[in-house]
């Protein structure tokens, strides 16, 4: 099958697709060439009227729509390593990776600007998730929170009423 009429195919449904057009200019019908391929015969007629319109090219695989990615394979691949060396190595107070950060680092290292939303999309890809930083007061006094929970708390908490009738919350 590998002719100049018809190249390697890229994948096996492209392949399916070729052998399809192939079995049709010997003559098969189409309800013969869809059980054999294993497939519908309304499949076999829509690649059939493609190949009749385009020749054997209208069955290649198409490129998917949209932009060409802004980061190449390469680049993409240095991501994970530059996000290992952490947050601090760049510059950041707190060593957390947040989609804004990882975008602002994708620009300086490779000048590709994201919007954070992509650079959340593009870093779940890469088996990453983006971080929330916590964000607390500076003045916090952890020991003060600890003696409210235990004096404080208890007493404000609402508990069974005192009629003895059973208690749901």
């Amino acid at each position: 099958m590998a002719s100049e009429t018809f190249p390697t195919p890229h994948d096996w449904k492209e392949g399916r697709r070729l052998r399809a057009w192939a079995l049709a200019q010997r003559g098969w019908p189409q309800r013969t060439i869809a059980a054999a391929l294993g497939v519908t015969e309304g499949a076999v007629s829509q690649w059939l009227t493609r190949a009749r319109a385009g020749g054997p090219a209208a069955l290649r695989r198409r490129t998917s729509p949209g932009a060409p990615p802004k980061l190449s394979t390469a680049q993409r691949a240095r991501v994970p390593a530059l996000l290992a060396r952490g947050a601090e190595a760049f510059g950041f107070r707190g060593d957390v990776w947040t989609a804004a950060r990882i975008g602002w680092l994708l620009g300086a290292r490779f000048g590709v600007w994201y919007h954070r939303s992509h650079v959340s999309r593009l870093m779940r890809a890469l088996g990453w998730t983006p971080q929330q930083p916590l964000q607390r007061a500076t003045q916090r006094d952890e020991a003060a929170i600890a003696r409210w929970w235990a004096e404080r708390w208890p007493a404000l908490k609402k508990g069974p009423s005192a009629r003895g009738v059973p208690w749901s919350g």
